[in-house]
């Protein structure tokens, strides 16, 4: 997800907050989007030519302490990448090139701002100050200033949104005219010119990053709208602005000639939109990109989903997720952008819920880049069951760079099928490399179970090691039985209809989960891992209220179907209630589910399950 700065959109939520202030709403963004099972961050950190970082280049941002060129007491980019880090989240450096300011006034900056001792780099345009993209001098001094970024610290990448040359104001012309008649030679209109000014930005800079460090991408997250097909028969079946007139983003080339690693067009409209259908436009990008190395990624308008004012298709919780869906049937799209973190955190009408319960149930591999090698496998060298769950420590390989681990866990014993890897169910997570051994804890191992545990070593461009050696986790002979609360991570998945309570003391742990009844298959699922099939007895726990349902439906996926057991949630609370008996298959599913579907009034709460074999 995008974390923007700029006036302070999503972080720091507002000027003048103390470092530690700062740092733990930070966190807090990092936590959401693992919470989310995201896997990447793109955070704002020259948001307006200044910076989130001691640079040498230009002063500090004005977004962090309320006075450009101010000292915010500490080092942001420092603490941002190795928090990051920390989570094995990427961290992808989004810097803004060419805007100045959000208004006019030189005086206004910092008195040491390049752009007040070199005035004649700027141009007013539409109520913003900017530097003029067609001086050469300008041209080279934003890549410094970037770069500075690059090779003091240990980003992932570096990221550009859609803001080059200013999106046009209706009857009022770009004033470069005169930065054309002095370097545009050569070139018959000053749209071309301007195009080849961006082009050469895109292209100097990628050059320039690959140089320093390879492993570090280039991406941009261009206007969605290269160029409709009605002017270009290479462009999009759509109506809207194209970048390649109106901004003189040639986004098209930049893709064909391998100058980014990563494209991710804000494809901001719905599916079906008059102008701008996002299904034309995903097919269009997906073709673009094919037979280039350059991954795609979808620019997600989460800050849509729900807002007043917006289309009547985004007040449907689905829209969101059907975009999603759509980009299946396109095997080039590797992934999303969410703009931005704050729509992420409000998840309007249960949008964002959707998406996660629908797509992001399980952790995900960022896609292997090109250039670079897989490291060696690492070995395995234990797995012990505690009272904290199933722990593993191994030792990096022998050959290779390692930047980080993925662990994956398969129910049973036997021989692993290679293939296994390749299902999503089974990863558990992944772990930042850090010296020559490595640690893990998996924590929803259920007592009684019989696991398989593997490992598998990658490079700081995703690329995956052959799988480590096998070590096998007996049950030991106990009875299998595994609670799992509203809160157990991976466990328990609910849309944004539901919400959440603490206020009944006789509740499963630290809160529980209410909604109310209502004819829409809107269940709040609860997961487990089971060891073999066999019969298992089900209960649940929640705290009781005379206002609570008197007939909640609750759902059990048994090996022959879904049955439905109603429990009068009024009385009897504070305690394992049996719903029953069932025959169960093995393996990692949803299992238990609380309905809204019932015409008896009262909410319905789901707070925890145990499920155990008999």
């Amino acid at each position: 997800m995008w974390i923007a700065s700029v006036a302070n959109i999503d972080w720091p939520s507002r000027t003048g907050l103390t470092p530690a202030a700062q740092q733990a709403e930070y966190r807090g963004w990092l936590d959401l989007a693992q919470q989310r099972r995201m896997n990447a961050v793109v955070v704002q950190i020259r948001p307006a030519a200044d910076a989130f970082w001691p640079s040498t280049y230009e002063p500090w941002s004005q977004w962090l302490t309320g006075t450009q060129g101010g000292n915010p007491g500490y080092d942001p980019l420092a603490f941002m990448v190795a928090e990051a880090h920390a989570r094995n989240l990427e961290f992808h450096a989004w810097f803004n090139p060419y805007r100045v300011a959000n208004h006019t006034d030189l005086s206004k900056l910092a008195a040491s701002h390049p752009a007040r001792t070199n005035p004649g780099w700027t141009v007013s345009y539409g109520g913003q100050l900017y530097y003029n993209p067609g001086i050469p001098a300008v041209r080279a001094f934003v890549q410094d200033a970037m770069m500075d970024a690059v090779a003091r610290y240990d980003i992932d990448a570096v990221h550009w949104d859609d803001y080059f040359y200013p999106y046009p104001v209706s009857g009022v012309a770009f004033p470069d005219q005169a930065a054309y008649a002095q370097y545009g030679s050569g070139f018959s209109s000053i749209a071309d010119w301007r195009r080849h000014n961006v082009n050469l930005l895109v292209q100097e800079m990628g050059a320039k990053i690959r140089a320093a460090k390879p492993w570090v991408k280039l991406g941009i997250s261009p206007f969605g709208i290269w160029r409709n097909a009605g002017t270009d028969p290479l462009g999009s079946r759509t109506t809207g602005l194209q970048s390649y007139d109106a901004i003189y983003a040639d986004t098209r080339r930049w893709v064909r000639q391998g100058w980014v690693d990563y494209i991710a067009p804000q494809v901001y409209w719905q599916i079906g939109h008059p102008a701008a259908d996002y299904a034309e436009l995903v097919r269009w990008w997906s073709e673009t990109v094919t037979g280039t190395d350059v991954h795609l990624l979808i620019g997600q308008a989460t800050y849509r989903a729900g807002a007043s004012g917006q289309d009547a298709a985004w007040q449907d919780p689905a829209e969101l997720t059907d975009h999603l869906t759509l980009n299946r049937s396109h095997p080039q799209v590797v992934g999303d952008l969410h703009f931005s973190a704050k729509d992420v955190r409000a998840d309007r009408i249960g949008a964002v819920s959707r998406v996660a319960t629908d797509h992001y149930r399980r952790p995900a591999l960022a896609p292997a880049g090109t250039g670079g090698a897989a490291p060696a496998a690492p070995s395995l060298t234990s797995a012990v069951r505690g009272t904290g769950g199933v722990t593993l420590t191994w030792q990096r390989g022998s050959t290779g760079s390692t930047a980080g681990y993925a662990v994956y866990r398969l129910p049973g014993d036997g021989t692993v099928d290679p293939c296994a890897l390749a299902d999503a169910r089974h990863l558990l997570g992944t772990v930042r490399a850090s010296g020559g051994s490595g640690t893990f804890t998996d924590a929803t191992a259920a007592a009684g179970a019989t696991y398989r545990y593997l490992v598998t070593a990658l490079d700081r461009r995703h690329h995956e090691s052959p799988a480590s050696n096998v070590r096998l986790v007996t049950g030991g002979g106990a009875t299998f039985s595994v609670v799992v609360d509203n809160a157990t991570a991976g466990g328990f998945t609910a849309a944004g209809t539901w919400g959440t309570s603490s206020y009944l003391p006789a509740r499963y742990g630290a809160n529980y989960r209410f909604a109310l009844p209502q004819a829409v298959s809107d269940p709040a699922w609860f997961s487990a891992t089971l060891p073999a099939a066999g019969a298992y007895r089900v209960e649940v726990w929640y705290p009781a209220d005379p206002g609570y349902n008197s007939a909640a439906p609750h759902l059990v996926a048994t090996a022959n179907g879904t049955v439905t057991a109603t429990v009068d949630q009024r009385v009897g609370g504070g305690q394992w209630r049996v719903l029953g008996t069932y025959d169960l298959a093995a393996g990692t599913r949803q299992v238990v589910g609380v309905s809204r579907w019932t015409s008896t009034p009262g909410y319905v709460v789901a707070d925890a399950v145990r499920i155990t074999r008999v």
